[in-house]
């Protein structure tokens, strides 16, 4: 079954929680500083906590009978910074055959998936690039993915929209079903000012195969939830096109988070209370955690979530 088929037949899907915080705080690995975590698929420490990490996220599914979503951690790994950072561009693939190599190892539906990411900061928006630029930028790394022949491809914090369509329109030539998902802000707006309604709207009629559906990670549901309430977003549109979210146990903003020393952190029980009013509003289906979260979150929240949906 491919995702496509898997999202339009199912309520849920699970996606994967934290890995980057978890690596440096759980496991003392370091991100290199070009390519971040993508470094650590050559480090027999990094393989070892990479897998042990996906394998918890997976297990989950397991229990809760649900499909599993995980991403090579990837978003640095554009041409631009392998080249700067001396590692070959078989680094793509051999991400790809490690999380491929956990999914041949489960009866669990699984899907692995490519990540890409903007070539500025993904919390700022400085140094996006323009619709045409982007498109024969991340053309690269997606093509990569196209010859692994990945399940599918994602588009992580996303903040600006000229880079967004051109990310989607190097997605969209591949033919592999993709996902964008947006840094959003409380105002409803991605960082650049462009509210997700509008931003749905341009991707959509600006590629020739649209996008998946459209998701939010690095960011509290509380924040998503009145996001996704301002009365531009509050619509037909949004509401089927926006279907997901990777979510922060801390309600703080990017700035914050980005600059934090220390771990914030709710209880698992107080996240997945907050992802089932997400829920209820927006009736996403695809769910998973991001900074803050372990284990113990996505159980909690896969659990409840589950319940609230029967």
């Amino acid at each position: 079954m491919t995702l496509t088929e898997c999202f339009y037949r199912n309520q849920m899907i699970l996606m994967e929680g934290a890995l980057g915080e978890r690596l440096k705080r759980e496991y003392g690995l370091q991100p290199d500083p070009e390519i971040a975590l993508a470094s650590l698929i050559f480090e027999d420490k990094g393989k070892v906590a990479l897998r042990e990490i996906w394998s918890q996220y997976l297990s989950i599914a397991e229990k809760y009978k649900l499909p599993f979503m995980a991403t090579t951690p990837t978003r640095r790994a554009n041409y631009d910074r392998v080249k700067r950072s001396g590692y070959h561009k078989d680094i793509i693939a051999k991400h790809v055959a490690d999380l491929r190599a956990i999914k041949e190892n489960t009866d669990t539906e699984m899907y692995v998936g490519g990540l890409m990411g903007c070539k500025g900061d993904a919390y700022t928006g400085e140094g996006a690039l323009q619709t045409e630029k982007a498109r024969e930028f991340h053309k690269w790394q997606a093509d990569l993915f196209y010859q692994e022949k990945i399940d599918f491809l994602f588009a992580g914090i996303m903040p600006q929209i000229t880079e967004a369509v051109g990310m989607a329109q190097a997605m969209s030539d591949t033919g592999i079903p993709y996902i964008m998902s947006f840094t959003i802000q409380r105002n409803g707006r991605l960082i650049d000012g462009t509210t997700i309604f509008d931003a749905i709207e341009r991707i959509d009629n600006e590629v020739s195969n649209k996008p998946l559906c459209f998701m939010t990670n690095c960011v509290h549901p509380e924040i998503a939830l009145e996001a996704l309430k301002q009365p531009f977003n509050n619509n037909h549109v949004v509401k089927r096109r926006f279907c997901g979210i990777q979510a922060n146990t801390s309600n703080l903003s990017y700035q914050e988070l980005d600059q934090a020393e220390k771990l914030h952190c709710t209880e698992p029980e107080d996240f997945a209370d907050d992802m089932v009013k997400l829920y209820q509003y927006s009736k996403m289906k695809i769910f998973g955690g991001c900074c803050g979260t372990d284990y113990r979150h996505l159980d909690c929240m896969a659990e409840k979530l589950i319940k609230e949906m029967k």
